[in-house]
């Protein structure tokens, strides 16, 4: 599998003509691998919860988990720009960059 197309500035990646928003960068890797494990776990645990308390449990694992790895939540970077999370590339600054890649 490779990796998806991530944007210039490194706050994105594209999938499916969507942006999403990248993992913080100043994460170590052990951090990093720590919390997508911890991700995956709580995954699991959604697709295995069979009360609707535990399903409500398990997904605020992964929203933590997301939160923590810079994916949700407030934004990572202290620029200013705008969060264009879940947005179509093409409807961002980034569509001609997107353009360019996709010809």
């Amino acid at each position: 599998m490779t990796d998806p197309p991530r944007t210039p500035d490194g706050r994105y990646i594209v999938v499916d003509d969507t942006l999403w928003r990248a993992t913080r960068p100043d994460l170590s890797d052990a951090d990093r691998e720590a919390l997508v494990r911890h991700l995956m776990a709580a995954r699991r645990a959604v697709g295995q919860a069979r009360t609707d308390a535990a399903v409500k449990a398990a997904r605020a694992d992964v929203n933590a988990a997301k939160i923590a790895l810079g994916e949700r939540g407030p934004v990572w970077w202290d620029d200013g720009a705008p969060d264009f999370n879940r947005h179509k590339v093409t409807n961002t600054p980034y569509a001609d960059w997107w353009s360019k890649r996709t010809g």
